[in-house]
């Protein structure tokens, strides 16, 4: 079963890994892919003030019922040149 983007980004090893800075590459912004292609769900989001109550009801969509699945997610990441890295144990 696929998970849907939210859990993906929502995971331990995604917030682990933003902590991490490698020299001459950039990191993937916040919501960079759901700005980009652009989703439904995040130009309502981006209509709300942050905080607000309105921003937080969609953002749960986000949250719990993303529309977008990690395939795509993983698809758009590669065609853009990102690359997945992590820490070596």
């Amino acid at each position: 079963m696929l998970r849907t983007l939210a859990e993906e980004l929502e995971s331990n090893f995604w917030r682990k890994s933003m902590d991490m800075n490698i020299e001459g590459y950039i990191e993937y912004q916040k919501r960079e892919f759901c700005n980009a292609l652009p989703c439904k769900v995040q130009v309502l989001l981006n209509q709300q003030e942050t905080g607000s109550e309105a921003y937080e009801q969609i953002r749960s969509i986000c949250k719990t019922n993303c529309i977008h699945t990690t395939h795509e997610f993983h698809s758009w990441l590669i065609e853009k040149g990102y690359l997945v890295v992590r820490l070596e144990k």
